[in-house]
């Protein structure tokens, strides 16, 4: 009896660990930032435009949100809203997000990631959005000029729900490789993919095109951090 219990106990472990997705994090990576915003402060992040943006109270969590448009042009066709982690600066990494969209059902309904940002006018861009068009829902790339989709393998858009519903998002990006994936739900199917090797460092944060949303429970995980700067968006 005790043998088959023994047994049972097993396999039942066995099942559950199969039917349950993998953190599939590099052997060589560590976890070099963590954010569930308790502690955070505006001054940690590096803002288009700071009044846009609020850390507030969601019941008993403590989140970034955007709340607003942002005073900003930028040089080339990109996003208007945007705030980059200060203190990482990353070329392979992989980071883990749960993100909640807070505006109108539409087409273009997004939010954005952003990372390798060299610049204001050099970055990758994940536009996550209800539907895919040569403008939305998908990896963009603003090389000095406006952005460019470069997905190679691209989903028919994502479901966001209501303005509360919160949803956790995956970004794996291997420099060497050029790859980059993206996981919004499921993290055992990417909802894009592609190949780009433009840039190989730099920051990486969260926003949207013109819409609104919140920002929660960021991990980051990675070789190695690079060298900072000390200035960004002037």
């Amino acid at each position: 009896m005790k043998k088959l219990t023994i047994l049972i106990v097993l396999m039942t472990h066995a099942f559950w660990s199969l039917g349950q997705p993998q953190n599939r994090i590099p052997e060589n990576y560590q976890l070099v930032y963590s954010n569930d915003f308790r502690k955070a402060k505006k001054s940690d992040f590096y803002f288009t435009d700071e009044t846009a943006w609020r850390l507030t109270k969601v019941g008993e969590n403590r989140v970034l949100a955007l709340v607003g448009q942002s005073d900003y042009q930028p040089k080339v066709r990109s996003p208007f809203n945007i705030a980059l982690i200060k203190d990482l600066l990353l070329g392979d990494f992989v980071m883990e997000v749960e993100l909640c969209q807070t505006g109108k059902e539409y087409g273009h309904r997004d939010l954005c990631l952003f990372f390798n940002v060299k610049d204001p006018s050099d970055f990758y861009y994940v536009h996550l959005a209800t539907k895919p068009d040569p403008h939305a829902h998908n990896i963009f790339l603003v090389n000095d000029e406006p952005r460019v989709a470069i997905g190679k393998k691209v989903s028919g858009g994502v479901d966001w729900g209501t303005t509360t519903e919160w949803h956790k998002v995956r970004i794996e990006r291997n420099v060497k490789e050029g790859t980059i994936k993206v996981y919004f739900g499921d993290m055992d199917h990417p909802v894009m993919e592609t190949v780009d090797t433009h840039f190989d460092q730099g920051r990486i944060g969260f926003g949207s095109f013109d819409d609104t949303g919140m920002v929660d429970n960021v991990k980051v995980w990675a070789p190695k951090q690079l060298e900072k700067s000390e200035t960004f968006f002037d």
